[in-house]
């Protein structure tokens, strides 16, 4: 049985938070969490948060689920819409930056 969450439009460019997600794909879920909570990245929270929420969608998928044999099977991160800024360059111009957000998937599975 697979369970998912998904987080839309987080703040956080896609390279920085797939860092974070790398550690935790193919764990089992508790030990997933340990290493997110002693994660030094800002992103950490963020995929907390959907692991959680991942767990908590298996729990209620199925009454029988046993949380501690779930596994983290699938975990991925994708592009989302970018904002485009200007900021102030010398001699009156303007320069164009992009701030990025990101879609986190993590799917859960007792397999």
């Amino acid at each position: 049985m697979e369970a998912c969450a998904t987080a839309k439009f987080i703040r956080s460019s896609p390279q920085k938070v797939r860092l974070v997600v790398d550690l935790i794909r193919g764990r089992n879920v508790s030990e997933a969490l340990d290493i997110l909570r002693f994660t030094k990245k800002r992103a950490a929270a963020q995929v907390t948060k959907v692991l959680k929420s991942a767990i908590a969608n298996a729990e209620q998928k199925d009454e029988a689920t046993d949380v501690d044999q779930l596994l983290v099977s699938k975990a991925y991160v994708n592009e989302g819409p970018r904002m485009k800024r200007m900021r102030p360059a010398p001699m009156g111009r303007a320069m164009r930056y992009q701030r990025r957000m990101s879609h986190i998937s993590i799917h859960v599975s007792d397999e």
